[in-house]
Formats: structure tokens, C-alpha cells, sequence
């Protein structure tokens, strides 16, 4: 049988109405779209001689990576979270290079890392091509930021900066003391940093009073230290300055240590192991007492206690590498929110604009000139009793220099 019910007209704002009960009762609401993620670039050595310090710093930009996006992301683009893509440097230029056109043909907006000299130098150069933002995380060599590359930032402080600082550092130091030490022997890597380094330190030691008796190059990696420690007691100086990376530093220090070597001071700059946990806690005795000019957090704040504290919970060595790289990130995230967009050329003008000061650096704010982040200094440590202590400038410090050392 036909019905012959005619049903009553349904007004828009019935349906509204509704549809608003509907929602109140617990059926689904419509699900804004997430925004698309940010793809971070992220390339660090985590095979190859330099490993350890490649796996410190992807932890110090993963921590930061998920504490943005555990914050919200990057609100001025609706709460986008950051993608990290990561890529493998092997230890050495050719293999950042390949991975740079990796990371550029997956739309990273900017790439952050390198560790080495030799490394960013490739991968900066790499990136320019694209007008992808590169920040630099550690490479010292002057280089990286004096070829005119408007996509290259390096936030922490290069070779000219650190070595006009240690000098300075070095010289108040042993003023304070005395005057205990008058000559010196140079140890260094025979690469770019090394070299750089130990250029740099033969023209500047003289004019501040001090007589180099040799200057000693070694590879990397090497796997004996005897022929340099028995030249370093031949010389008997009162300081040795080694620039070295963390396994050939260790060797020569723990060389040192077995046959008795004992200047006044070890007085490291930009040492690989000098200013890790790693080595103060695996060989104490070689560490003790040494004194390093390098990149480091700043122990005043808060937020490097809680850093170092995830760290050590994840059976990582607290080291530069993972503050730098975590503030590295922060200064991206920063970069993204201004800029209000993942596009390349936006996120460099950016950059280049920074004001950042959200680190935990011994930093004031950030500022660039020519690529180079003007806040940026190196702080003097030393291990004192198991534990690195910041003992220069005084501003930073947490302990008094133990100088002249009696190992």
C-alpha cells in the first residue's frame, strides 16, 4: 500500500541546530587538517672516525626537535611540527656533499650541523647552490663564513674569535698566577683545523710573551703518540697547547700521563676530548687539571641543567656538541616563526635577521654579520676533580683556575 504521509520542511536552521545537538550527543566533529610538517635537515658524522661527536649532536637537535613540537610547533604556521630529516656526514666532505642533495631533493627549508671544518665547508658550499639556509654548528675554520655565502650562519664562535679569546684568556690566567709559564710546545691535527689553528697561534703566542720551542702536526686519525710525548719531554716547556679531535687528544694525554710528563699547564684550545665526559670519566688521572678554550653551555641556566640531565638519562656524554646543536635547532624554530613560512629564501632572510636569544649559550643575543653570529664567545674550562668546571671569564664562571697544576 502507497503512504500518502507527507513529511514537514526541514529549515537550514533546523539542520544547524541539529547538527549542533548532534555534536553535543558525541558524534565525530570535523577534524581540522594537521598542517604540513617543516622538514629540518639535520646532518652530523655518525660513522667514521668522528662518530661519537656526530651522535652528541643529533641528540642535542632531536631534544630540541621534539621539545618544539611538544610546545605547539611553530605556531605562526598553525602549529606545524618539524619534520627532521637526517643524514649521515661518514666523517668526511664528499659524503655531506652527496647527502646535501639528498636533503635538498626531499624539501628540507634548512640544514643544521656539520661538525667539522672540512665538512660544513662542503656542505655550506652544497647548500648555496639551492639558497638553502645552512647553520653551522661547530666548524671554527674562518673560511666556512669569509666566502661571501648569504646562505651560510654559523651561531657558535670560529677560529679568529676563539683564538684571540684564548690568548687573551691564557695570558690573564698566568698573569694572575705569576707568570709561572714562559715557553711552549704546539700539538695539532694536520688538517684544516689544526693547521688553521696552529698558524694562528704562531704568530699571536710571541706577542703575548711567550716562546714556541716546536710545533708538533699529527694525523687523524693516529694511533700512537709515543714519538710526540717523548719530543714534548725532550723540550720540557712549561705549557703544551694541543688542538686536536677526541681520540688523538686522549692518546697524547694519556701518553703523557704513563710517562710522567708533567708541564705546568695543559692549556687546550678547541680540544675534541678536553671538554667531554667521556674521557674525564674514563681516564681521570690524564684529564685532571687539564684547561681547554672552547664552546660550552652556559652552567647558570636553568635549562642546560635539565639538557645535560636527558642527556646522561640517554647514557650520553655531556659535551659542547649537544648544547650547540640543541640551540642550533631553537634558532631555526625562531627563524620559522618570524619568517611565517617554510620557503628557503624566507627562512634566510630570517636568519640573517636574527635576534635570537633563547639559547643556552654563554651568548648574548644573536646577531650575524657576513654569516658570522656576533654574540658568540668561547668560555676557558678545566677538569678539576672529575667534573668540568668553567674557571674564565669570571661572569660564567663556577670555579678559580688550579694553575700551575702539579699532576
Amino acid at each position: 500500500m502507497t503512504s500518502n504521509l507527507t513529511l514537514p520542511a526541514v529549515s537550514r536552521r533546523t539542520l544547524l541546530g541539529a547538527s549542533a545537538a548532534a555534536a553535543t550527543l558525541g558524534f565525530p566533529a570535523i577534524v581540522r587538517a594537521e598542517p604540513a610538517p617543516v622538514k629540518l635537515g639535520i646532518i652530523q658524522p655518525i660513522t667514521g672516525a668522528l662518530a661519537q661527536d656526530g651522535d652528541l649532536g643529533r641528540f642535542g637537535a632531536t631534544t630540541a626537535i621534539d621539545e618544539i613540537n611538544a610546545a605547539g610547533g611553530i605556531k605562526s604556521l598553525g602549529g606545524a611540527k618539524i619534520e627532521m630529516i637526517f643524514a649521515d656526514a661518514k666523517s668526511n666532505p664528499e659524503a655531506a656533499t652527496q647527502e646535501v642533495e639528498r636533503l635538498q631533493s626531499e624539501g628540507v627549508s634548512a640544514i643544521v650541523g656539520g661538525f667539522a671544518s672540512p665538512i660544513c665547508l662542503a656542505a655550506s658550499q652544497a647548500a648555496s647552490r639551492y639558497n638553502l639556509a645552512y647553520i653551522v654548528d661547530v666548524g671554527v675554520t674562518d673560511a666556512i663564513i669569509s666566502r661571501g655565502l648569504t646562505n651560510t650562519f654559523r651561531f657558535a664562535p670560529g677560529l679568529g674569535i676563539v683564538t684571540k679569546t684564548a690568548l687573551a684568556n691564557l695570558v690573564a690566567i698566568n698573569d694572575a698566577a705569576g707568570k709561572p709559564a714562559k715557553t711552549v710546545v704546539l700539538v695539532h691535527e694536520d688538517g684544516l683545523f689544526g693547521s688553521g689553528l696552529a698558524k694562528l697561534m704562531q704568530t699571536e703566542l710571541p706577542k703575548a710573551g711567550f716562546e714556541i720551542l716546536e710545533t708538533i702536526p699529527h694525523p687523524t686519525p693516529a694511533r700512537d703518540m709515543s714519538n710526540v710525548a717523548l719530543r714534548i719531554r725532550s723540550l720540557n716547556p712549561d705549557l703544551v697547547i694541543p688542538s686536536s679531535y677526541y681520540g688523538e687528544f686522549v692518546l697524547l694525554a694519556r701518553t703523557m700521563q704513563q710517562q710522567h710528563i708533567r708541564p705546568k699547564g695543559i692549556y687546550s684550545v678547541l680540544n675534541g676530548a678536553a671538554s667531554n665526559f667521556r674521557f674525564v670519566k674514563e681516564f681521570p688521572e690524564a684529564a685532571n687539571g687539564v684547561m681547554d678554550c672552547n664552546h660550552w653551555a652556559d652552567p647558570r641556566k636553568p635549562a642546560t641543567a635539565a639538557l645535560r640531565k636527558k642527556a646522561e638519562a640517554a647514557g650520553k656524554a655531556w659535551a659542547y656538541n649537544i648544547p650547540l646543536n640543541y640551540s642550533c635547532v631553537k634558532l631555526v624554530a625562531d627563524a620559522l616563526e618570524r619568517a611565517g613560512s617554510a620557503d628557503r629564501e624566507k627562512v634566510v632572510a630570517a636568519l640573517a635577521a636574527s635576534s635570537f636569544s633563547g639559547h643556552i649559550m654563554p651568548y648574548g643575543e644573536t646577531k650575524f654579520v657576513n654569516g658570522q653570529n656576533m654574540g658568540a664567545q668561547p668560555v676557558n674550562l678545566q677538569v678539576q676533580g672529575g667534573d668540568i668546571k668553567v674557571i674564565f671569564p669570571d661572569a660564567f664562571a663556577n670555579a678559580k683556575p688550579i694553575y700551575p697544576f702539579k699532576g
